[in-house]
């Protein structure tokens, strides 16, 4: 790949998502010409474009700048998730530009760095989003691309110098191997991709090829229990970084931080979950393996808001809690059953849920329907397909049938706010990956009779 210095112009080609638009506000920064298509306009996009940045939601080759002429000049970066059949990205291919994917631009950014790299099949874009915020707090020079918008920055771009980098390291379509951490965690090993990997096995041996590619083991972290070499994580539990004393007080969580050489007292941290809990003590700890001055930390954890759809309340009254989270795989709606039933222990719940791809949704039915049915009313949308053709005989009234519950509906997104102030229930989640994001407010807003 040619160096980012002796490039004038990027294309991302599919540059609303949520990684993309990270590294094309950074290019951005650079002082670079960035411009890019996707499919549909977006609030992504619409802050791009007040950035200066040249947003086309045509796949069409006349879309394209008449500066790209310059080949020499211009990097193409695209994310895996565009159609092969893409317009633009194929006349880039066949005109033989410059192409590769986001994870090898990331990888380009972050080789002269110190690069603190977060992986894992769940909590890495919460465990990034802390650990850029504590960095960026603590006054370090650092440069973090988040995967969700950070509530401290209303942004996945934090710029604050550039002698650190805090990246997702994503397991999809193994671009975490393009990396060069200096730092990294694993907060998870679950199965999940397995479009892409076929098996449990298959994806856990990508991870450990992640795991060596670490100068030093000891600058590690994992959770405790997953079978890597360096140092362990855990809450309540003897590790090498771990979480004591754990309790609740106004809705926060107050522990102590053991490290192997202190113990941090009494520190507050506003996200519920054991999940969080667990994603703030690795972060904490890549933070402290990085140098970071400790007598900060405190106050820049206590001041970290979270992550937009990431346990968001969007309505939080007596009598009715709305929340929205990015959930996508029964793990991670174990972990939200876990915090709301924490929190609002008495309280009827009702989760809405969007599946997200039809392999996924195949892969882990039983899973789904097991997690969904701890919640005392269930509702599903259709299959959010993604980058996916539909799979025989696996649709939303598929899941629906394993689910255990009497209180389930299959519902229209039309539908589906009547339905939700016809329920009795106080506690109510609109969960998934697909575009029932973009929904939220709206729904919300007729919740609140606002409209």
């Amino acid at each position: 790949m040619k160096e980012i210095r002796d490039i004038q112009s990027f294309y991302f080609v599919g540059i609303g998502g949520i990684g993309m638009s990270a590294l094309a506000r950074y290019c951005k920064l650079l002082g670079k010409d960035v411009f890019g298509y996707d499919k549909t306009p977006s609030e992504l996009t619409d802050a791009l474009q007040q950035e200066g940045i040249g947003v086309t939601f045509t796949d069409s080759v006349s879309e394209i700048p008449e500066l790209f002429r310059n080949k020499e000049k211009s990097l193409i970066v695209y994310t895996p998730a565009i159609p092969r059949a893409s317009s633009i990205l194929t006349h880039f291919q066949t005109e033989n530009y410059s192409v590769v994917k986001r994870a090898a631009l990331l990888g380009e950014v972050t080789r002269n760095t110190l690069c603190l790299a977060v992986a894992g099949t769940h909590g890495k874009t919460t465990t990034s989003a802390i650990l850029g915020h504590l960095m960026a707090a603590c006054n370090m020079p650092v440069t973090a691309f988040l995967g969700g918008i950070a509530e401290n920055y209303n942004s996945n771009f934090i710029s604050k110098g550039t002698e650190i980098t805090v990246v997702e390291a994503d397991e999809f379509d193994r671009s975490f191997l393009t990396l060069r951490p200096d730092i990294a965690c694993v907060t998870s090993m679950d199965a999940d991709h397995l479009d892409i990997y076929g098996d449990s096995a298959t994806i856990e041996d990508a991870f450990r090829s992640f795991a060596n590619l670490l100068p030093n083991k000891q600058h590690l972290l994992f959770k405790k229990g997953l079978p890597l070499e360096g140092q362990t994580v855990a809450v309540d539990e003897e590790a090498d970084f771990e979480a004591r004393n754990v309790r609740i007080h106004d809705g926060s969580y107050i522990f102590d931080l053991k490290t192997p050489h202190e113990t941090i007292k009494d520190l507050v941290f506003n996200l519920p979950g054991h999940h969080n809990l667990h994603n703030a003590v690795t972060a904490l700890g890549m933070a402290i393996l990085s140098g970071i001055p400790t007598p900060g930390l405190p106050e820049a954890l206590q001041n970290f808001k979270g992550v937009q759809r990431r346990f968001s309340y969007r309505i939080k009254t007596d009598d009715l809690v709305v929340i929205d989270d990015y959930a996508h795989h029964p793990t991670e709606i174990d972990a939200l059953y876990q915090a709301v039933s924490e929190m609002y222990p008495n309280d009827k719940k009702l989760i809405v849920f969007q599946p997200h791809l039809f392999s996924r949704t195949r892969d882990f039915g039983s899973g789904f329907a097991r997690s969904l049915s701890q919640f005392d009313e269930v509702l599903l949308l259709e299959i959010y397909p993604a980058r996916e053709e539909p799979i025989q005989g696996i649709t939303s009234k598929w899941l629906l049938d394993q689910v255990s519950r009497e209180s389930k509906a299959l519902i229209s997104k039309e539908a589906l706010v009547q339905k939700m102030k016809a329920s009795g229930a106080r506690i109510q989640l609109l969960v998934g990956a697909g575009d029932i994001g973009a929904e939220v407010q709206k729904i919300t807003k007729k919740l609140s009779d606002e409209d």
